[in-house]
């Protein structure tokens, strides 16, 4: 890489299969493009955690998280990306798995084609939305069932659409994004708004409230932590800003940085303290317990 860091897109193109190799992972199983693990996040007899190679993505299913390589780093390292990226620095083979071709990202960096868009009604999304906890009916108010093709397969996802006409796309075992990527920002017309990372953390804060009559606050969601930053002259536009990042070291270290910024903005992730975010909070208590976040604490 003569000397140069590794960015965010030549780290995700690093081979998940070698990583895991470079950390003494190895497959328990080989299925075709499907590589399965012993969890490297727990102790555990039966594999269930799978890299799909043609992808290069990976998908835990006992903790219900997947993505792309810098996703895998920053929660097996409990770091954030910069820290990740400086460690990825310092392990020259792992640098050198990354394609020569990489040097031109526009030609060779594979395009998600969306081929339909649609009201959710795949009972394999539905049963994705039921594992996380979200009203089926609610995700159909705010996501869409998109169909796309990448590496000329095709693949249904439910599509959270951004400000930018591009869509976050999610379901059991994939994770990603359509161009252009973006913030997705929803105006409820109040002073205040709710910072989320991730859309189903926004999901999960409107399944909480969905009985609640007074406006929500506006919502942010950032769908990456890479827009907080880029965002600072949006969210500012309020009288009170909600943090509501993951408990992750990412989402941890982010949050501190913005607080401080200004007397605006609030930390609310003591409402899911102990879990990495809201839908995993949501997923261990249910939703009726989202009462204690209205009784006079609600965002």
């Amino acid at each position: 890489m003569d000397g140069q860091r590794l960015s965010c897109s030549e780290a995700r193109q690093i081979d998940l299969v070698e990583y895991l190799a470079a950390l003494d992972h190895q497959p328990q199983k080989v299925r075709g493009a499907d590589y399965w693990y012993l969890s490297p996040f727990r102790e555990e007899k039966t594999p269930s955690f799978k890299v799909n190679k043609t992808f290069n993505i990976w998908y835990d299913h006992g903790i219900g998280k997947g993505g792309n390589l810098v996703d895998f780093g920053i929660l097996y390292h409990q770091c954030t990306v910069k820290e990740f990226l400086q460690r990825l620095d310092r392990q020259p083979h792992i640098q050198n798995a990354v394609p020569n071709h990489q040097k031109d990202p526009a030609e060779t960096k594979p395009k998600i084609k969306i081929l339909s868009v649609s009201e959710i009604a795949s009972p394999a999304l539905e049963q994705y939305l039921e594992f996380r906890k979200i009203p089926v009916e609610l995700a159909r108010q705010h996501c869409r069932q998109v169909e796309f093709e990448l590496h000329e397969k095709r693949t249904i996802a439910l599509g959270f659409p951004n400000r930018s006409n591009g869509y976050e796309l999610r379901n059991a075992n994939f994770k990603g994004s359509s161009s252009p990527k973006d913030v997705s920002f929803i105006d409820n017309q109040t002073n205040q708004v709710a910072v989320f990372e991730g859309f189903f953390s926004y999901l999960s804060f409107l399944t909480i409230n969905k009985n609640q009559e007074a406006p929500l606050s506006n919502c942010l969601i950032l769908n990456s932590l890479a827009f907080l930053e880029k965002s600072r002259a949006l969210m500012e536009k309020y009288g009170r800003i909600h943090l509501v990042l993951d408990n992750d070291a990412a989402g941890r270290s982010h949050t501190r940085k913005v607080l401080e910024w200004s007397d605006k903005y609030i930390d609310r992730s003591y409402f899911y303290n102990h879990h990495k975010d809201l839908n995993e909070w949501l997923k261990a208590n249910g939703q009726e317990p989202g009462q204690q976040l209205r009784r006079g604490r609600s965002i």
